[in-house]
């Protein structure tokens, strides 16, 4: 039996995969659970990886805190939406300060909003307002 915890959690905010992992991780969220053999299998079909790689990088991103493997079946601790909100937000402080609004001033970059896309920020804005 292969046992992989994690031995210290890290932020994920802390942590940005490669592309490589990213593409195995979305392996292992698209099957979850899955079988460790199986999901040997869907890497050497999916990313031509040998047996020793796939154990490997899955060790290291379960040493990460981001995935488990118990009785040889491997989950998520974070789901897919929880990396990519906290990517997103690691993007907007790095990039622009934290600030939101200068995050969004930078997409929309002078392009004109539809009337039920300002609708739908509003109703966003609304939602997530403060008190």
């Amino acid at each position: 039996m292969i046992l992989y915890r994690p031995r210290r959690l890290i932020s994920v905010k802390e942590y940005k995969f490669t592309e490589i992992e990213e593409k195995f991780a979305d392996i292992i969220w698209r099957n979850e659970p899955i079988g460790s053999g199986d999901l040997v299998k869907l890497c050497e079909k999916e990313m031509n990886w040998k047996k020793s790689t796939t154990y490997t990088v899955l060790k290291k991103l379960c040493e990460k805190g981001i995935f488990q493997n118990e009785n040889a079946v491997v989950t998520s601790i974070i789901t897919k939406k929880e990396y990519n909100a906290k990517q997103s937000i690691r993007f907007v402080e790095d990039t622009f300060g934290g600030s939101l609004p200068k995050f969004l001033t930078a997409f929309i970059g002078g392009k004109k909003l539809s009337d039920h896309q300002a609708e739908e920020l509003k109703k966003l804005i609304d939602n997530h307002k403060e008190g």
